[in-house]
């Protein structure tokens, strides 16, 4: 029974690590199937949004409207991002950009020391500090708010790329940039509101999160390189696989940690990026789905 415990542990323990690194990889989905740019500062939103929210719920202002506000900054700072350093390089070789986006990571932890320090931050969980029982183990709460709201965003993603207008716009111009331009499509504005949105994902990620394993300035840098691993072994322009590969990834990490030792989790995990770019550099799960995005 002990055994059996500590397996349903271990699960819920790595469908929240994965729910986590499966917003954030939906963010590195959208940017690239519409830019074509590998955002690597993707989990610096994830940071940025945590340290916003535990800010503005420490001075007072009311939890969910924090969480919105919060969210909403980050989306400000992404569309700031997209317009003052990624479209003005937008004809430069990819190399660049991938390096652009690693000197804003930089810069966003930098401005983050320099504003909150090294100290980590506490946030209190979206429904108090109760636990839920199930088959011997114990899980809180705040792990099932993270694996609902993961498939929420991805559902809510889903309905607007295949039920509204802008949403189809933005399909175009993942399937056929040249064409969508013909069809009076803004390919620029489209990339304004790809990287908006990946970075509201990363917000929502960090928000998440931050109650479980806390907010700090150096947090995002290790839940974007899991979120990029997330998704390239899932598939790169492929939301679903994208998502699989996630909750892949944090259960691997997971029952690693659990049966053989915490150091054996970051192996495994960069080890099966490894496998899949040498055997399988589609993604495992790259055919799920015969539509991008």
């Amino acid at each position: 029974m002990e055994a059996w415990s500590q397996f349903v542990q271990l699960l819920f323990s790595g469908l929240t690590v994965g729910s986590i690194y499966a917003l954030v990889a939906l963010g590195f989905v959208i940017t690239y199937s519409v830019t074509g740019i590998l955002n690597l500062a993707q989990g610096d939103f994830a940071m940025l949004g945590a340290l916003f929210c535990v800010t503005l719920v420490n001075d007072g202002v009311p939890f969910v409207l924090a969480i919105g506000l919060s969210i909403v900054a980050v989306m400000a700072i992404g569309a700031l991002f997209e317009r003052l350093a990624i479209q003005p390089a937008r004809r430069s070789p990819v190399a660049v950009l991938i390096i652009i986006t690693i000197g804003a990571s930089f810069v966003f932890r930098g401005i983050a020391l320099l504003v909150w320090g090294t100290n980590p931050y506490a946030l209190r969980p979206f429904t108090g500090h109760g636990a839920l029982e199930a088959f011997g183990a114990v899980i809180q709460w705040q792990s099932v708010w993270a694996i609902i709201l993961s498939l929420a965003s991805f559902a809510a993603l889903h309905l607007f790329f295949h039920r509204t207008y802008i949403g189809k716009a933005v399909a175009a111009c993942v399937i056929n940039p040249f064409a969508a331009r013909l069809m009076g499509i803004d390919i620029r504005k489209m990339s304004l509101g790809a990287i908006a949105a990946s970075a509201g994902l990363g917000a929502l990620a960090g928000i998440v999160i931050a109650p479980i394993s806390g907010a700090s300035y150096d947090m995002g840098m290790m839940i974007g390189l899991k979120a990029f691993i997330a998704a390239v072994v899932g598939g790169l322009t492929n939301a679903p696989a994208a998502i699989a590969g996630a909750f892949l990834v944090g259960l691997l990490e997971s029952f690693a940690e659990g049966y053989l030792s915490s150091g054996y989790k970051e192996a495994i995990s960069f080890g099966l990026l490894l496998l899949v770019l040498f055997f399988m550099p589609n993604g495992l799960f790259a055919k799920m789905t015969g539509k991008r995005v």
